[in-house]
């Protein structure tokens, strides 16, 4: 089957809306319905999907989503708020930086990127309108910075990157933390460039501030501890060698619902039912896209459309430099067109051979097209955060996808650093093992 044909109707497919994982599985048996000597049919394809979820790594993606929304219910985020805000809610947008803070380290607790703008957002969103902000400015700074959800560790996309990519999930989980940090600190620095020149209700501020700071520092932390351990228990035990990242998603259920209901007591064993059940109906969709998925890589793989690609981007220049441009400019618009999980199952087997073939480690690229993606959740057609932000805020979507613009600008040149300074994203894993 021609090429340009197969992925002309998976581009139809995707744009009148089809489910993804249906047409991931409808585009698996296409090859076999159109030549019946290819030998990936329809029991193939099955099998594919079933093996693809047989898979001790994937097991993290389920229970990272189930801990992010308990921890969610049980108001984690307001805690880490006040306790950042503390430390710089009297400084120009300290506020705003708060919030920034408060997403990455929220996206340590999650692992996903529309949970932590929903939390994130839920709260801040209207403190910072209460404050003299525009509303459309507070929503972007969480649409965007919520995208450090999928970038911070640990992360639902490395988990499924590793899946596809066949590298090591704890590695990325490393790679990850200085690049997510340059990002978090390079939208900061956009928040102090629009509050001094737009300025601020230093009346507001500074009396909000002084209320946090009656609290005093000891009981803002003891009222902070158990959240700000969150990660430091979940990382840790991961680059400790305690345990693998999918051991360490299920300590992160049970230390969640641990917090929430004996210590917090924001969540009651009412409430149980509820949570778990939100969370299926997420991750059971999740979940069947990433069987339909492995059984479509598997596809491209036999149809050797990956090598194809692979030869004809390198045929375009031999300058590594351009080509990692040309995968940034397709997974910029791959990331504006399907979700994040999608994107990853589809890309890591056509892009990882370009990536090695030019002397990009797997894992640093994983960074690359994760931070890529990221900036896909903020764009129109399909950017999830525009309508997680949109609908707490009934913000029009297009409005608030031209005010997360600064924003993206932002992220972007923080990206191009990460692209062109693998060591940035490679230091850490070589320190640590």
């Amino acid at each position: 089957m021609a090429i340009g044909v197969f992925f002309i109707i998976l581009a139809i497919l995707l744009v009148i809306a089809l489910p993804v994982g249906g047409v991931f599985g409808l585009m698996s048996l296409l090859p076999s319905l159109m030549n019946p000597d290819f030998s990936f049919a329809a029991a193939d394809v099955a099998r594919s999907m079933f093996a693809g979820m047989n898979s001790f790594t994937l097991l993290a993606v389920p229970l990272f989503m189930v801990s992010g929304m308990v921890m969610a219910e049980g108001g984690l985020s307001e805690r880490l708020f006040n306790f950042f805000a503390y430390f710089i809610g009297n400084k120009t947008a300290g506020f705003p930086c708060a919030v920034v803070v408060t997403c990455m380290f929220y996206a340590a607790i999650s692992g996903s990127s529309p949970a932590t703008v929903s939390a994130v957002g839920a709260m801040t969103i209207p403190f910072l309108v209460n404050m003299g902000y525009e509303m459309i400015f507070a929503a972007a700074i969480v649409t965007v910075a919520g995208g450090l959800g999928v970038i911070i560790p640990p992360s639902i996309s490395y988990i499924v990157y590793s899946a596809a990519a066949n590298a090591s999930p704890s590695s990325l989980f490393t790679a990850g933390i200085l690049p997510g940090i340059l990002i978090g600190a390079s939208l900061m620095l956009y928040c102090y460039y629009y509050c001094k020149k737009h300025g601020e209700d230093k009346e507001k501020l500074l009396a909000n501030y002084k209320e946090i700071r009656a609290k005093g520092f000891l009981p803002l932390l003891k009222e902070s501890f158990w959240a700000l351990l969150t990660p430091v228990i979940i990382l840790g035990t991961i680059y400790s060698g305690i345990c693998s990242p999918t051991e360490s998603a299920v300590i992160s259920v049970f230390y969640g619902l641990f917090v929430c209901m004996f210590i917090y007591k924001t969540i009651k064993v009412r409430d149980l039912g509820r949570v778990f059940m939100e969370g299926a109906k997420t991750y059971v969709n999740i979940l069947f896209v990433i069987a339909a998925a492995t059984a479509f890589a598997r596809c491209l793989t036999m149809l050797r459309y990956p090598q194809t690609i692979s030869e004809s981007v390198l045929a375009l220049s031999d300058n590594r430099v351009v080509i990692l441009l040309i995968m940034n400019v397709i997974m910029l618009v791959c990331g504006m067109i399907i979700d994040n999980i999608p994107n990853i199952m589809i890309l890591t087997p056509i892009m990882v051979p370009i990536a090695t073939a030019v002397g990009v480690d797997p894992v640093h690229f994983g960074i690359i097209m994760t931070c890529n993606l990221a900036i896909g959740m903020v764009t129109p057609p399909m950017g999830i955060n525009l309508f997680v932000a949109a609908g707490m805020t009934k913000i029009p979507m297009l409005k608030l996808a031209r005010a997360c613009v600064p924003f993206l600008i932002a992220f972007f040149i923080s990206l191009m650093i990460i692209t062109f300074v693998p060591g940035l994203s490679m230091a850490l894993p070589g320190l640590i093992g």
